[in-house]
């Protein structure tokens, strides 16, 4: 469709924000993160307890990292639970 020399698609480009995000964070790249996020908060807990178990770390810092691990297992575990439920759902639609 032309609309005085311009294109409908030619317009609806123009009409765009100048400013578009630099990088679309995809599903599967926020997943990455994610599991890199837990994978490093239970590596830093298991550090503390060594260096705690040698002398090296006070209780309270040894504390504070089994809280923090207990709350990344918890989440995880919930979120996986919520993938189950939403899998189970799926096949429980009819076709």
């Amino acid at each position: 469709m032309e609309i005085k020399g311009l294109s409908v698609a030619q317009k609806y480009a123009a009409a765009r924000p100048a400013t578009e995000p630099e990088e679309h964070v995809g599903v599967l790249n926020a997943a990455k993160n994610v599991a890199l996020d837990f994978a490093t908060a239970l590596a830093e807990g298991e550090e503390t307890a060594k260096a705690a178990m040698i002398g090296n770390a006070d209780p309270h810092s040894l504390v504070t990292a089994l809280a923090q691990t207990e709350l990344v297992v918890e989440t995880a575990v919930t979120v996986r639970n919520k993938v189950v439920e939403a899998y189970q759902e799926i096949l429980r639609m009819p076709v």
